[in-house]
C-alpha cells in the first residue's frame, strides 16, 4: 500500500525577488511530484508573470481554494494574492513585502491546523513587510511566536557533509558575548542531541563544539569565556550523558577533516558558522529551523533583488531543503510512532532518505 504524500506548504517569498524562479525551477522536476504534494501559497498573477520571464513552458498550476481540494502529481497553489498585485523585479516595495506576509500567514496557519505537513520558505525581506505585522528580523522568531516557543528555535545549517547549529542566533555580534551563558549552551545543545536523534535518525550523536574567542581563547590569553563558561557546559553535558567535545578553535576545525568526524558542530555566533557552512556546502546547504513542533525549511538565499528575473539561480539549494523537509518529517514520524510503541524498534529498518544526488 502506497504511503500517504507528504503535503509541502510553500510560501512565495519575495515577489520581486527570485523566489518564484527557485520554486518553478524545483518544482519542474516531476520526481518531486512522484514523492510529495507541493502547494504554494501565492499569488497566480505573480506566478504566471515569472513563468513568462524565466520562459519555463513546462510549469503549471493547479489553482486551488483550498487545501482539500489539492492533488497529487500536480503543483497546487492557492491564490493569497489580488488580481491587482503588480511585479517589479529587483524594487523593495511595500506592495511585495504585503505579499510576502500573507503568504506566511495563510501557509503558517494551515500549518497550524494540521492541514499541511511541512513547511518551506521562500526568501523575503523583512524590512518591507509591516512592522506590526511582522516585527520579527526573520521566519524563525515568527515561528516562535506562533508556536509559542520563544527561545526553542535553533538554527541548523545542513548539508550531505556536515550540520552547523547557531548558539546564539542572529543577534548582533555586540551582544554575543553577554548572551554566552552555561545555562544557554547546556540547553541548546541537550535540545540538538535531542532533535539529532529524532529529526536524523543519529542514535549517538557526537557534536563538536567551537569557542568564541580566537583560538578558542589560547588557554585564557586570548579571553576566558571557554574556561569559565564552555568548558562547565560541556562537563555538565557529559555527566548527562551527551558525546561533546570542545571548545575548539573555529579555523582549525573547518580548515580539517572533522567537520566529517562529528554530526553536527555548534558555532556560538552567526557568522563564525554560516561563512565557512556556506563556502563548504556552496549551493547545496540547507537553513532548517529545529527545535520547533513543525518541520520548516528553507534554502541558503536571499531575496538576491539585482538578479530577479535573470534565470541565473541556481535552485539546488530550495530543492534540497524540499528533500530535507520531507525527510526529517518521516524521521520524526517514525521516532515517535516507535516511542509510543517500543516492540516496534525489533521490526523498525531505517528508510532511504528522500533527497537524491
Amino acid at each position: 500500500m502506497e504511503k500517504q504524500k507528504i503535503k509541502v506548504a510553500i510560501t512565495q517569498g519575495d515577489i520581486n525577488g527570485v523566489g518564484f524562479e527557485l520554486i518553478i525551477k524545483t518544482l519542474s522536476d516531476n520526481f518531486i511530484l512522484d514523492n510529495c504534494i507541493p502547494i504554494i501559497y501565492g499569488s497566480t498573477k505573480a506566478a504566471a508573470f515569472h513563468k513568462k520571464t524565466l520562459d519555463i513552458q513546462s510549469f503549471n498550476v493547479n489553482v486551488i481554494s483550498n487545501v482539500s481540494e489539492c492533488r497529487p502529481k500536480r503543483v497546487n497553489i492557492i491564490n493569497c494574492g489580488n488580481d491587482e498585485i503588480k511585479v517589479e523585479l529587483g524594487q523593495a516595495t511595500k506592495t511585495s513585502g504585503e505579499a510576502a506576509f500573507m503568504s506566511i500567514e495563510a501557509a503558517v496557519k494551515d500549518l497550524k491546523d494540521g492541514a499541511v505537513d511541512v513547511l518551506l520558505t521562500a526568501p523575503i525581506n523583512p524590512a518591507v513587510i509591516d512592522r506590526e505585522q511582522f516585527n520579527f528580523p526573520g521566519h524563525t522568531e515568527y515561528l516562535e511566536q506562533v508556536f509559542g516557543t520563544k527561545g526553542d528555535a535553533i538554527t541548523l545549517l545542513v548539508n550531505d557533509v556536515f550540520k552547523v547549529a547557531v548558539l546564539t542566533g542572529r543577534a548582533p555580534l555586540s551582544e554575543v558575548s553577554s548572551l554566552i551563558t552555561e545555562e544557554l549552551i547546556v540547553s541548546k545543545i541537550t535540545a540538538l542531541n535531542q532533535l539529532l536523534i529524532e529529526d536524523f535518525a543519529i542514535r549517538k550523536p557526537r557534536i563538536a563544539v567551537l569557542g568564541v574567542n580566537p583560538l578558542a581563547g589560547s588557554d585564557g590569553v586570548l579571553g576566558q569565556e571557554e574556561i569559565e563558561i564552555i568548558k562547565p557546559a560541556l562537563k555538565t553535558l557529559g555527566e548527562k550523558g551527551i558525546v561533546c567535545v570542545g571548545p575548539l578553535a573555529a579555523d582549525e576545525y573547518f580548515g580539517s577533516e572533522d567537520i566529517t568526524r562529528y554530526d553536527a558542530v555548534v558555532a556560538m555566533y552567526y557568522e563564525q558558522g554560516t561563512i565557512p557552512f556556506k563556502a563548504i556546502a556552496k549551493n547545496r546547504g540547507v537553513d532548517f529551523t529545529a527545535g520547533l513542533p513543525i518541520v520548516r525549511t528553507a534554502a541558503i538565499a536571499g531575496v538576491d533583488y539585482q538578479v530577479a528575473g535573470q534565470n541565473v539561480v541556481s535552485e539546488e539549494s530550495f530543492r534540497q531543503a524540499l528533500y530535507l523537509a520531507c525527510d526529517v518529517f518521516r524521521s520524526r514520524s517514525n521516532y515517535h510512532e516507535i516511542s509510543s510503541d517500543p516492540l516496534k524498534k525489533q521490526e523498525h529498518k531505517k528508510q532511504r532518505p528522500y533527497s537524491r544526488a
